[in-house]
């Protein structure tokens, strides 16, 4: 069962009590999602660019998507969103967040309303917006296509173990282009061993409100 919970700087989160962890931060889940995902992944990478893919591990309430629909939709940058969903929430859950009041109106009602079927096949949400979820695993995902970003969303190593050994790691990285980047909210000695095997160079970054670092890293060329 998911539960509704107010974090830190007003916007909700979810708290998942099979897994025993929330979706984002407590200590804010809009300013988590802005500032590892948006601010030191797209940003970063979509600098001069008019068209962008993104893998993301991890869909949960759909915040780093809409947050990175409405980036694209007003810098004219092409949207190819592609995120991982092994226990997609229901429409209503997702409504339920609060999150329609942290973007336009019509990107959200462009959202919800072909969330459902995204969720089956790739979705063509707008002229610059094409968004697919798979409903799979990450260690069972495959796919020819090569990112140009993974935003790395799944539970911290403390619930989640499996998803961050270094063969997970390794199959993640593996689905980036040359020079294309991985960031996530978590930074550890060994996670950085398992990116920098995988033919990164990884940078730390200071880390959202409650934590002193993040890691970002980009693909040798």
């Amino acid at each position: 069962m998911n539960i509704i919970t107010p974090t830190a700087d007003g916007s909700n989160t979810l708290y998942n009590e099979t897994i025993g962890e929330h979706y984002h931060s407590k200590h804010g889940a809009l300013q988590e999602s802005k500032h590892v995902f948006i601010d030191a992944g797209l940003k970063f990478v979509s600098a001069d660019r008019s068209e962008i893919s993104i893998l993301e591990v991890g869909f949960g309430t759909g915040l780093n998507f809409i947050l990175s629909f409405e980036y694209c939709q007003a810098n004219h940058i092409k949207l190819n969103y592609t995120s991982l969903e092994a226990f997609p929430l229901t429409s209503e859950v997702i409504e339920q967040t609060g999150y329609s009041a942290y973007v336009p109106e019509g990107i959200w009602s462009d959202f919800i309303t072909n969330y459902p079927n995204a969720l089956k096949a790739p979705q063509k949400l707008t002229a610059l917006c094409t968004l697919e979820i798979p409903h799979t695993t990450l260690a069972e995902y495959q796919t020819d296509q090569k990112f140009d970003l993974i935003y790395y969303d799944a539970f911290s190593v403390q619930h989640q173990p499996e998803m961050w050994s270094d063969e997970i790691i390794a199959h993640a990285c593996s689905f980036l282009k040359p020079g294309g980047t991985f960031v996530t909210y978590a930074i550890t000695g060994k996670l950085k061993r398992a990116v920098k095997a995988s033919g990164f160079t990884i940078e730390k970054l200071p880390g959202a409100l409650g934590k002193r670092e993040m890691l970002r890293a980009v693909k040798e060329m």
